[in-house]
């Protein structure tokens, strides 16, 4: 690429020492949604060439390791190692370096080889970021947090609904170092969920005992959910309306005589989860899912590439 093409980002990572320029897009994720504290354990998943890796460890501090299929330059003080985010044994390799516990964040800037046909690249992003959201869910602590960058397009808000269903806070972002008319945006997802149930469920419960609110307290392996509007004994089938990490709260649905043999079970028909955003992220709508890109803003693959010179 022409010295005089190269922009100012570009520049500043040439100049700071950074891999890419894409460097100061998790900077400015960082600043906007602070979603890495001090110390803790951050996976990057397609790593390469490694300029999330130095921003990540410059803010953690903590244990940071990339994994990429191709091979990644040394970092002081990272962790990197060749392998496909889709097999066993990188979950495996992964959580022999972060431990049983799991990680504590979750990144993941990459993108597929693009064509310049802009509905096969968008299927192909998403497959990545499929493969990206299986793996986080595998290998996050309960809490923790994955931000992943996906190309939007017509199966954007499908992907961004089912990354909303196991998470408490969700929103999508564009940092000012992507390009104009790029048609990349940034899904960011605070506090992973590892309750056993999700919004829009539906339980046959009993009311075992009666919250300082009032509201009756069921249980559903272990986990709280609280019901408006019953007593001790009542024996319901409720909705669930909404889950924390800890507990859930639910309205009932109807009241029944008895439990029946399988008191739990799934509703055939619900919905997917509709988390509402939350005060961890300030509602904001010219940053929520803005659904399909326009066609004719879609950068060639040359353009959309990262300089890593």
């Amino acid at each position: 690429m022409a010295r005089n093409q190269k922009d100012y980002f570009y520049d500043l990572a040439q100049k700071e020492g950074y891999r890419s320029r894409a460097s100061y897009k998790l900077k400015q994720i960082q600043q906007h949604s602070n979603i890495i504290n001090r110390g803790d354990t951050i996976v990057d998943l397609g790593a390469a060439p490694g300029g999330w890796l130095q921003v990540a460890k410059e803010l953690s501090g903590g244990r940071v390791l990339g994994v990429d299929l191709q091979n990644i330059a040394e970092i002081p003080g990272v962790t990197t190692f060749r392998g496909d985010i889709t097999a066993d044994s990188t979950i495996e390799r992964i959580l022999e370096f972060s431990g049983k516990g799991g990680v504590d964040v979750v990144l993941c800037d990459a993108a597929p080889n693009l064509t310049g046909n802009w509905a096969l690249d968008h299927a192909r992003g998403i497959e990545l970021n499929r493969a990206a959201f299986e793996c986080a869910k595998k290998i996050l602590k309960p809490k923790g947090t994955f931000v992943v960058k996906v190309f939007q397009g017509d199966m954007f808000k499908e992907f961004f609904d089912d990354v909303k269903g196991e998470f408490v806070h969700i929103r999508a972002y564009t940092p000012q170092a992507s390009r104009s008319t790029s048609a990349e945006i940034y899904i960011i997802a605070k506090k992973f969920l590892t309750a056993p149930i999700r919004k829009g469920q539906i339980y046959a419960v009993e009311i075992k005992e009666l919250g300082t609110s009032g509201d009756g307290i069921a249980h559903i392996d272990d986990f709280v959910i609280f019901v408006k509007e019953t007593e001790v004994g009542d024996i319901v089938n409720i909705k669930i309306k909404d889950v924390k990490p800890n507990f859930g709260f639910a309205d009932v649905v109807e009241k029944l005589g008895a439990l029946p043999e399988n008191p739990k079970y799934n509703n055939p028909t619900q919905q997917r989860s509709q988390t509402p955003l939350s005060a961890d992220f300030e509602k904001d709508e010219e940053e929520q899912p803005k659904g399909n890109v326009r066609r004719d803003n879609y950068r060639p693959p040359k353009e959309e590439r990262e300089e890593e010179e």
